[in-house]
């Protein structure tokens, strides 16, 4: 499970020994809930073309009550994986693997949005889309139109598209900043909170022709991973079954003593 853990304090109201241990069960719990929802996304999309997991950043809250300070997990923020697909050649021309940390163009309802998925076709008009129909934007943001009578494109490793000889532009490739925070759009797309810069050195990025990129997801890291969030969901079950009872002894004592 990647984790990140970050240590804040916060005060609690004294007299509340008693009850840390549920309060700190209940935290884990729903984060490990959380956490079982991305894995079933991540899982679900195993053969979806250019997708990219999901992950959670793990928090710790301190609670300050000296002596005796207590642990509690914060349900995490979600983040997506950039690490790469694997590629898997399909011999269609209209196909591309982009390589390196970069990323096509396409337009999804007027929002220019951020993809690894090549997976391309051309109208009967020319234009250049995804299977979703959304259009392929090159380095300037406009769309891109083909020779609709020109058969398939050749498309070579910085982008550049020709049919026959004659050149039609370049499919934009961008790169994204690695602070920049990723949201979920069509397509395997994200949308960046930082705008992202179209790539002019090509000796590291590029597309391939003829393939296209797997999602990054482990199908079988994932199911590990699950399993293991499952034991140790049950694991704090136990441990706030046992703090319940613990709690409800220490009253019909109390009671008693009354």
């Amino acid at each position: 499970m990647s984790e990140n853990v970050l240590i804040t304090v916060s005060r609690q109201p004294k007299g509340h020994k008693m009850q840390s241990g549920i309060y700190v069960g209940l935290s884990g719990q729903i984060a490990l809930e959380r956490r079982m929802g991305t894995i079933a996304h991540n899982v679900a999309n195993s053969s979806t073309a250019g997708f990219r997991s999901e992950e959670i950043k793990f928090e710790s809250v301190l609670s300050a009550v000296p002596p005796e300070p207590v642990a509690f997990a914060s349900t995490g923020g979600t983040y997506l994986s950039r690490q790469s697909g694997g590629f898997v050649q399909t011999g269609n021309q209209f196909d591309v693997a982009v390589q390196g940390d970069v990323w096509l163009s396409i337009d999804v309802n007027g929002t220019q949005v951020y993809t690894r998925d090549g997976r391309m076709r051309m109208t009967d008009n020319g234009d250049l889309q995804t299977l979703n129909g959304n259009s392929i934007l090159d380095a300037g943001g406009a769309p891109i139109t083909l020779d609709p009578n020109g058969g398939a494109p050749q498309i070579a490793h910085d982008g550049t598209i020709t049919q026959t000889g004659r050149s039609f532009g370049a499919s934009g490739l961008y790169r994204i900043d690695e602070n920049a925070k990723l949201m979920r759009a069509d397509n395997s797309g994200v949308i960046p909170s930082l705008t992202p810069e179209a790539a002019l050195d090509f000796s590291n990025v590029g597309v391939m022709q003829g393939y296209i990129e797997q999602s990054n997801v482990n199908p079988v890291q994932e199911i590990t991973q699950l399993i293991s969030v499952q034991r140790a969901f049950e694991g704090i079950t136990n441990s706030i079954n046992l703090a319940d009872t613990a709690l409800q002894d220490a009253i019909k004592a109390l009671g008693s003593e009354a």
